[in-house]
């Protein structure tokens, strides 16, 4: 085992403030359904609850609601002088999603999201009902609450991520300049579902595809830490399984000892979890400083 060497910080990474955008809960309808690759369904949704949507930042989320996979009853907030509100019957369902694509209204054509799910099996509120989505469903999709820009200053940007991240990990390399080198280290289940990439993204960065397990993904951050590419110009996003990515933020923030405003790791989902929240801590032994 080859033994990390700290990076001194010298960083000139800077983190903008959030763009807050108006709450509203947007009730949209289903005009495409599309499968890309084996796991992922795309949606596209239209409505004019899309009226002054905006999602300008890489790793943005908006709140989507889902029927009861059970009873079928979908329940969203209600909207009060003082904000969202539950509704006085029914349990909400809803999920956290990465915006795949927003596109504003033109003279020729009306707002459109798009959302990607990932499928698997169709017993999860999310996953139940994208598996059966078709032209002319409802969906209801509020936020997002706000948007948090890229960093600026650095010259390096290291992506690594799951399924459940790829919306993001296209959004991160679509935004960053020209000038920014980016690498994306991407665990898959089945090696098809690399076509979710476009062409054009693919070869914007240097996309490695992993097969999933044994701690893949944990192994390529190391890779590149212990080979000296990661440097203080860059910056690092990992996003994914939660379990998965406690080991590798202690690697680069305990080990190589990266400050926080280079490093963000984002446990999107958990093994075993329903919902769980994604801005909760990865390792509540182990706090941010």
């Amino acid at each position: 085992m080859i033994e990390a060497t700290p990076v001194v910080e010298h960083s000139p990474i800077e983190h903008g403030p959030v763009e807050r955008h108006p709450f509203a809960i947007r009730h949209l309808t289903v005009t495409s359904v599309r499968q890309i690759g084996i796991s992922f369904v795309r949606v596209t949704l239209e409505g004019a609850d899309l009226d002054g949507f905006a999602s300008t930042g890489p790793a943005d989320h908006v709140k989507v609601f889902f029927p009861d996979p059970a009873s079928g009853e979908l329940a969203v907030p209600v909207m009060t002088p003082d904000g969202p509100a539950r509704p006085s019957e029914g349990t909400v369902i809803s999920r956290d999603y990465t915006p795949r694509s927003f596109r504003p209204a033109t003279a020729d054509s009306p707002a459109s999201l798009e959302l990607d799910f990932v499928v698997h099996g169709d017993t999860a509120p999310a996953t139940a009902w994208a598996s059966k989505a078709k032209v002319g469903d409802a969906l209801v999709v509020a936020g997002p609450r706000g948007s948090r820009p890229a960093p600026t200053g650095m010259t390096k940007v290291l992506l690594g991520a799951d399924e459940s991240a790829l919306p993001a990990v296209a959004r991160w390399i679509a935004m960053l300049p020209e000038n920014v080198e980016i690498s994306a280290f991407i665990e898959l289940d089945h090696d098809s579902d690399a076509v979710y990439l476009d062409p054009e993204v693919v070869q914007r960065a240097q996309v490695i595809w992993l097969s999933k397990g044994d701690g893949a993904l944990e192994r390529a951050i190391r890779g590149m830490g212990d080979s000296g590419a990661i440097d203080d110009g860059t910056y690092i996003w990992v996003a994914g399984e939660t379990g998965g990515l406690v080991a590798i933020r202690r690697y680069l923030r305990r080990e190589l000892g990266l400050p926080a405003s280079r490093v963000t790791v984002d446990g999107y989902w958990k093994r075993g979890v329903a919902g769980r929240d994604h801005h909760a801590p990865i390792d509540p032994s182990d706090p941010e400083d």
